[in-house]
């Protein structure tokens, strides 16, 4: 039977060191810079924080759809292999609800956020930063939320009002009940012999 055994700081300290120095002598990987670090900052927040340069219609979204999308969500986000994407109004509530973006999602800059990451399905990230403003524009426009002649852009989508924007509870408690000691705090048990 094994026990577990904390790491002692040397250990620790070797288990980080000893790769950066073999990376060295190999002559293998490199620090990450800034432009490394941007290209994985690619999160999109609720306000609207993170959304790229770009635009992209809703006319333009259905074509993109129809190519990238419709195979797995439907012709028209009706489901497929994939979630439904339109309709669940007035459904929550339900025994049966139906979560779609016009029924359940609170803001329309998840919707890109959700797109840019992770869609398609056999290619995230693929899309282009028009391509995903002009998918969520049709898909906002098929659920009723945005006109025919929507044009979405980083300083338009987040001020669509979705359906669903007031059916989430904010919760301000924090992640845990424990408080960072700052001064004067006792040892923890763990550092005790």
């Amino acid at each position: 039977m094994s026990r577990f055994r904390p790491l002692s700081l040397f250990a620790l300290i070797c288990s980080v060191a000893l790769p950066m120095a073999q990376a060295q002598v190999y002559g293998i990987g490199h620090a990450a810079g800034q432009s490394d670090l941007a290209a994985w900052n690619i999160d999109v927040a609720a306000d609207g924080a993170g959304l790229p340069k770009g635009s992209g219609s809703v006319e333009r979204g259905r074509s993109v759809y129809a190519r990238q999308c419709a195979a797995c969500h439907g012709a028209k986000g009706e489901g497929g292999l994939a979630d439904q994407l339109v309709g669940g109004k007035g459904s929550l509530a339900t025994a049966k609800p139906v979560k779609t973006i016009g029924s359940f999602w609170p803001y329309a800059t998840t919707v890109f956020d959700f797109i840019n990451r992770a869609m398609p399905y056999n290619a995230p990230q693929s899309l282009s930063p028009d391509e995903v403003y002009s998918v969520t524009a049709y898909l906002l426009n098929l659920n009723g939320i945005v006109a025919d002649n929507a044009v979405l852009d980083a300083q338009s989508l987040p001020k669509v009002r979705m359906p669903n924007r007031d059916g989430f509870i904010n919760d301000n408690r924090p992640d845990t009940a424990n408080v960072a000691c700052r001064k004067n705090c006792r040892p923890s048990s763990a550092a005790q012999p």
